[in-house]
């Protein structure tokens, strides 16, 4: 992953893609912050986390973009939500989720929305990349509840 990414900013600066460029800039400093205070590699699944967040930031930015009327951050938050989107695995469909999810209380044994807590554990881990948080969560409380 990070080859690509490497390989990716170097095509995106001789194209002189400046947007596409600068993104992954964002997401190489990110990965090199972490390599430095923790002193350590890091894996795919630090850059699935890093690219996952930075959607996250970009989607969060977009609201505060909306109510103050600034349609130009919006349009370029959506387009670097579109680059980094580039670099996660397909998003699971809404029936592919429940499907997932259902299959994961059954092997969890969870019964209530006690269980809520034991079921979102598992999934955050198995659907990691495939699914937002929040997504998993809906899925889980109308499945539980």
């Amino acid at each position: 992953m990070l080859q690509r990414l490497k390989d990716d900013m170097k095509v995106a600066m001789r194209e002189k893609n400046i947007l596409k460029r600068d993104t992954i800039r964002l997401i190489m400093s990110a990965v090199k912050q972490i390599e430095v205070d923790e002193r350590r590699e890091v894996n795919q699944d630090d850059v699935m986390k890093i690219i996952q967040k930075g959607v996250k930031q970009r989607e969060d930015a977009i609201g505060f973009a909306k109510e103050g009327g600034r349609d130009d951050l919006v349009e370029q938050n959506q387009n670097e939500i579109a680059i980094l989107k580039e670099y996660l695995p397909k998003q699971l469909s809404d029936e592919e989720l429940e499907v997932a999810v259902k299959a994961i209380i059954e092997k969890v044994g969870a019964t209530s929305m006690k269980d809520m807590g034991k079921v979102m554990g598992v999934a955050s881990k198995e659907l990691s990349g495939k699914a937002d948080g929040k997504r998993i969560n809906g899925v889980v409380k109308g499945i539980l509840g």
